[in-house]
């Protein structure tokens, strides 16, 4: 990793240190933890009412994404979830409810004060189905295979490379697993330059990917079925949006292979073989 890529990390890990350092120490004072100031596309105000009542207030005032994943993932009792960068655990804890006794809510961040966080909130909220993990997104500590489902808040924006994201997240999900995710996506005509004009980094703005290079980099590392859908705007063509796709089965890759070559016409034209 270029040191460049090295200094945006530890400057989003400082950012959101400090977040969770500033929950925390709301919930000791006598009214309860202010929630963390953003704007009105990003943060607790875009989970419904019950959702957020059902939560301790820390995991609600740490929330900065910019959508609900959990809504977007469509989970089922005893799935196997994993949410990339967890931060104070809104929503892990939200995916505990819905996979059951009989699933398990896997929770990944890189910074050691979301992480303490995230474990108090999930004592306070009484979650046995749960498990918080320290790592970073372009390399996550779960072996292949064995994750249902992969969720994130507005945290795949903030990865300095993107295609490592992908991989990993096709590598660890089950053939016929799924991702549903909120991030910031931008305009196709917006360049590099343009989206930093319009935030910066930490901000999600900067590095966000368009709609094309999004779609793109999710195909090349192996996922089908993807679609994009803006929900409203948090820039001038920046967009939040919730991102599906699905990792192929064995099934489904060969039958795509013989549909390839058939349209392909080979060995069936007048060419011969």
């Amino acid at each position: 990793m270029s040191d460049h890529s090295n200094d945006l990390r530890e400057t989003v890990r400082e950012r959101y240190a400090a977040a969770a350092v500033q929950v925390t120490e709301g919930g000791a004072a006598c009214c309860g933890p202010q929630a963390i100031e953003v704007d009105d596309n990003f943060g607790s105000t875009l989970y419904a009412a019950d959702e957020r009542d059902a939560l301790p207030a820390e995991a609600v005032a740490a929330s900065l994404g910019c959508g609900n994943p959990t809504a977007v993932a469509d989970l089922h009792e005893g799935d196997r979830v994993l949410d990339l960068g967890s931060g104070g655990g809104i929503d892990v804890l939200l995916s505990a409810r819905r996979v059951g006794p009989t699933g398990k809510a896997y929770g990944l961040d890189m910074t050691e004060e979301m992480l303490a966080l995230a474990l108090a909130n999930q004592k306070k909220a009484g979650a046995t189905n749960v498990e918080f993990l320290k790592g970073t997104i372009e390399a996550i500590p779960l072996p292949a295979n064995t994750i249902d489902v992969v969720i994130s808040n507005c945290v795949i924006n903030l990865s300095t490379d993107k295609p490592a994201v992908f991989a990993e997240m096709f590598r660890v999900l089950a053939p016929g697993g799924r991702i549903g995710i909120s991030d910031v996506v931008a305009d196709d005509q917006l360049g590099p330059d343009q989206r930093a004009e319009r935030g910066d980094y930490v901000g999600c703005i900067a590095g966000a990917l368009s709609f094309t290079e999004y779609r793109d980099g999710l195909a090349a590392a192996g996922f089908t079925n993807i679609e994009l859908i803006p929900t409203h705007a948090v820039a001038d063509g920046m967009h939040s949006a919730t991102v599906r796709a699905v990792k192929p089965t064995p099934t489904d890759t060969a039958a795509r292979t013989r549909a390839d070559v058939a349209s392909s016409g080979a060995c069936c034209g007048g060419g011969g073989c």
